[in-house]
């Protein structure tokens, strides 16, 4: 026969059992558009959230199809966050398709948008890899928080706590990529990628990108084209060139052979490497690149 006090202990553990799963029940379901903002999203959410992300690790935001199973995810989101500045060309639609009762949320609102060429050089568009300046990133973070409070009041002092420490982090990463780039002599600070998506890095770090004209990751440029990038590199003497994880190499590969520049590691700019990758998080993302600034740039 059980004591009093041996059913107050059965009852706390039958307590505990039934709170276990309802906890995860309980996680706000969450989409992200792409990688790099998917990870700023779990790093704020903790474990009161469950993130899905739409393209994942290597893949390109850019030309991404969404595809049917991407509409169950936004059905089945209390909330959205983009990134905005026109990156995601495919979200309104795809929002619209699965009708979902989501809030949306822009990850870089508040941020003064650089601008940049459109890929047939027609005008001016925003430039909308902002996350590249980690000043940026901090901004997005404070964004992804006050949203996620907005949805569910009672997790603010968790997400208010997890964005405080991850802001730490960010903070000694800012100084970090700005160590890096510092041990680069000046002159040497000048490097060609597959596509334009370094212009806050430049702005933020003192460094020189330049893209190849007529290039975007959906499209490879003419004979024409390639006859002008290699002129570029050589009357300019662009020491490296970079490929990213989102590109074809073959390019860089042909430009690198034709002017004697060095090819330096794979960049991460528009999607985070698989887990296991150099580059599975954000922080780990511009620790890689800096790092591979640091080691084709320096003499």
């Amino acid at each position: 026969m059980l004591t009093r006090r041996g059913l107050l202990l059965l009852a706390g553990s039958v307590g505990l059992l039934i709170e276990t799963p309802a906890l995860g029940q309980d996680r706000m379901n969450v989409v992200a558009t792409f990688s790099i903002l998917g990870d700023l999203v779990k790093n704020v959410g903790g474990d009161r959230v469950e993130v899905s992300t739409l393209v994942g690790p290597n893949g390109d935001v850019h030309v991404y199809l969404p595809t049917p199973g991407d509409a169950r995810k936004l059905a089945a989101a209390k909330v959205v966050f983009v990134n905005g500045l026109g990156l995601e060309g495919w979200v309104t639609r795809l929002i619209s398709a699965s009708s979902t009762k989501a809030s949306i949320v822009i990850a870089s609102e508040g941020i003064k948008p650089r601008k940049m060429k459109d890929e047939h050089d027609t005008g001016d568009v925003p430039d909308a890899h902002a996350w590249q300046s980690v000043a940026n990133a901090k901004i997005y973070v404070a964004n992804i928080r006050d949203g996620l409070i907005a949805l569910d009041p009672a997790g603010k002092a968790s997400y208010d706590a997890n964005a405080t420490a991850y802001l730490g982090k960010l903070d000694e990463l800012e100084k970090q990529v700005a160590v890096t780039i510092a041990k680069i002599p000046v002159d040497r600070r000048k490097i060609i990628t597959t596509h334009d998506a370094f212009g806050y890095f430049s702005d933020a770090y003192g460094m020189t990108f330049i893209a190849p004209e007529g290039v975007s990751t959906d499209a490879e440029p003419s004979a024409k084209d390639l006859a002008k990038i290699i002129t570029q590199i050589k009357m300019q003497k662009i020491p490296a060139v970079f490929m990213e994880n989102i590109t074809d190499p073959r390019l860089m590969e042909e430009i690198a052979r034709e002017t004697g520049a060095t090819i330096g590691g794979t960049l991460y700019s528009d999607a985070l490497s698989d887990p296991s990758g150099p580059a599975g998080t954000y922080i780990e993302m511009m620790r890689h690149n800096g790092s591979e600034f640091s080691k084709a740039l320096t003499d």
